[in-house]
């Protein structure tokens, strides 16, 4: 089994900033990618921000939402990966989920999810 566990959500006012982490435990083999979704309050999951990594170096993405604001980076050696928010807006009020994404021989891709963490930006 995967463990993800978030934490750095919290109450922010709107131009501030917020880091959040998300340490992966447990069955971590054929890590494809890791990254941040959020699902603010009467909306769908959304996709925020992955990193992926291989022997020629990492890769990210990003929603246009986001784009120029958050940056996504991992500790491999840590099994972590954070997400630095910088000039956060009312409109990144969501609950923030990591996701880990593994390949799972017979399966496939299968993607593991954190409990989610709460991140408020006040106006």
């Amino acid at each position: 089994q995967v463990q993800l566990a978030e934490s750095g959500g919290g109450l922010v006012q709107a131009g501030g900033s917020l880091r959040l982490s998300c340490a992966a435990s447990g069955s971590i083999f054929s890590v494809n990618a890791m990254g941040w979704y959020r699902q603010a309050a009467g909306q769908q999951r959304e996709f925020v921000a992955t990193i992926s990594s291989d022997t020629s170096g990492s890769r990210s993405s990003y929603a246009d939402a986001v784009k120029g604001r958050f940056t996504i980076s991992g500790d491999n050696s840590k099994n972590t990966v954070y997400l630095q928010m910088n000039s956060l807006k009312p409109e990144d009020t969501a609950v923030y989920y990591c996701m880990l994404e593994r390949v799972v021989i017979g399966t496939g891709l299968v993607r593991n999810w954190g409990q989610g963490t709460q991140v408020t930006v006040s106006s």
